[in-house]
């Protein structure tokens, strides 16, 4: 590692929904929900770095302080038509060998269920990996197949995500996060 620099040792996944008259503010009782809202947040891409811990929520906010400059992997959708499905996912996929480094993805819809958001964005993880490690696949194969082969592989070991869906409302905004935090 080069002196000076942060590389997270910790992670956690999160999510939360908020709703409110107002944009800005249903993306705040989002943040709320998730427990992310007293932070700085930094939006960073997709590495999940060698050798870092994934951990609960209550464990990482209990790490965290309030204005801290936090980075973090997000995805976040907003709607404010009555009855529309609103989602945001983050994916992870993990290698099997702990000093390689992983993939996280995010992934918004409108009009996806959880499952289906959630399979779409470790997808996304997982193949961006797979492609780093040189994993021999057919692209066009249905995700569960691509899935079977790289845990076969051995190079990757497993993969996660976190989906966030819900149903807008009449007069509000509906905001939707999914989110990965770095903790140095």
């Amino acid at each position: 590692m080069i002196p000076g620099s942060f590389v997270p040792t910790k992670a956690f996944f999160t999510k939360g929904v908020g709703r409110h008259k107002n944009k800005l503010q249903s993306f705040e009782l989002a943040l709320r929900e998730a427990g992310i809202e007293k932070l700085n947040l930094v939006y960073v891409s997709s590495i999940y770095p060698p050798h870092c811990q994934l951990i609960t929520i209550p464990e990482g906010v209990s790490l965290l302080s309030p204005g801290q400059i936090t980075f973090c992997v997000m995805a976040r959708n907003a709607t404010d038509e009555k009855n529309r499905l609103v989602g945001s996912a983050v994916g992870m996929a993990f290698p099997a060998d702990k000093s390689n480094y992983g993939y996280i993805s995010e992934h918004t819809a409108f009009g996806a269920e959880e499952q289906e958001i959630g399979d779409f964005a470790e997808d996304l993880a997982s193949t961006m990996l797979a492609t780093t490690l040189g994993i021999d696949f057919d692209p066009e194969t249905a995700y569960d197949e691509r899935r079977q082969t790289y845990l076969m592989s051995g190079k990757i070991i497993d993969s996660a995500s976190m989906p966030c869906v819900t149903t807008g409302e009449s007069g509000m905004w509906t905001t939707t996060i999914s989110a990965v935090v770095f903790i140095p």
